[in-house]
């Protein structure tokens, strides 16, 4: 499993990349992702998160967390359905990217009364489930993503504070 993480220069000096990392691997061992597979994880402001939200999603507004997934739509039968982008030769199979605005995420730890470090576990951990093909669109597939996202973060416990 590789991780590619990029931190904006502005917040570097905040963030510990290999904790982050760690974060993320540890969702997709949880979720029994293969061996090959990568993603990217981008640490950045809430200026570049709302662009991207503006140009992606085609909503003007700022969020906390984006996942761009690359992997292949599952048709109605729950099969997978034709491949978006063509894997490389290597076999590495790049789940896509997740993108966290650092500034929300202060803001949302504040809110919630818990340190930044658990928040942005908590983005991490949202983000990764999109990419592995969980959504919160309808109200069972919401519960189903909450009940991981609770359980992944029960484990975590001891690396968060």
């Amino acid at each position: 499993m590789e991780i590619n993480t990029l931190v904006d220069k502005e917040f570097e000096a905040e963030l510990d990349v290999g904790w982050l990392q760690n974060i993320a691997q540890q969702v997709l061992i949880d979720q029994h992702a293969e061996a090959n597979v990568e993603m990217g994880l981008l640490i950045t402001s809430q200026e570049r998160v709302r662009e991207l939200n503006r140009l992606y999603r085609n909503q003007d507004e700022p969020t906390d967390v984006l996942a761009f997934d690359m992997l292949p739509e599952l048709t109605a039968d729950g099969k997978a359905g034709p491949a978006v982008f063509t894997t490389p030769p290597d076999g590495v199979l790049h789940l896509g990217e997740v993108v966290i605005s650092y500034p929300q995420a202060i803001v949302q730890a504040q809110e919630q009364q818990h340190s930044v470090r658990r928040e942005l576990a908590i983005l991490i951990i949202h983000g990764v489930l999109h990419l592995l093909g969980y959504d919160h669109a309808e109200p069972k597939l919401k519960r189903q993503m909450k009940e991981r996202e609770t359980e992944i973060l029960s484990r975590l416990e001891g690396v968060l504070d």
